[in-house]
């Protein structure tokens, strides 16, 4: 069932911080000899439910850094963000990599390794237990992770999806 309430939003409306994730250096083997350039996987977010994802490629790092921040802004989204931490438990995949998100309590912190918690602490999630099961590519983890953020909804978008009141959706928790 795919989720209608992905709300995709312009870098133009909000004040974004960019997070690093990974730089990788490739090279091409030709005949001439070998090509070298960079690859970076950038996240950015505004800490308050915002949060999106690039890649740059290019010849330097800061080049590469550059694109791949431009990348990130086109590709925004928001996720549900209540008392400091998700709504609910949610599974995400992508290739290869499944990770497993976990509301927490108060004080918790961001339980998640590396990549994960790099677009956690961007969309502004403070307590939270996450698990990456699979593989450890930086580009799947962030693509699994940003699956499970934009499946989540908050109680009152399942209150009105389903026609009840926002008492019962507690309830029946």
């Amino acid at each position: 069932m795919a989720n209608l309430n992905v709300t995709i939003l312009k870098a133009g409306d909000v004040e974004l911080k960019e997070k690093v994730v990974n730089i990788r250096r490739v090279v091409k083997v030709t005949k001439g000899g070998r090509h070298f350039s960079f690859s970076a996987t950038v996240v950015v977010g505004n800490g308050n439910g915002i949060v999106g994802y690039g890649l740059g490629k290019a010849k330097e790092v800061s080049d590469a850094i550059q694109k791949g921040i431009d990348d990130a802004k086109k590709n925004l989204i928001s996720v549900p963000v209540l008392k400091g931490t998700v709504p609910h438990e949610q599974a995400g995949k992508f290739g290869a990599d499944k990770v497993l998100i976990k509301p927490a309590a108060n004080g918790t912190g961001v339980i998640a390794g590396g990549a994960m918690r790099a677009v956690l602490e961007s969309a502004g999630v403070h307590n939270v237990l996450a698990k990456s099961l699979g593989t450890s590519n930086a580009n799947n983890v962030i693509k699994a992770t940003f699956d499970a953020l934009s499946k989540m909804r908050t109680p009152n978008t399942i209150s009105q999806n389903r026609g009840l009141k926002l008492e019962k959706v507690f309830n029946g928790l």
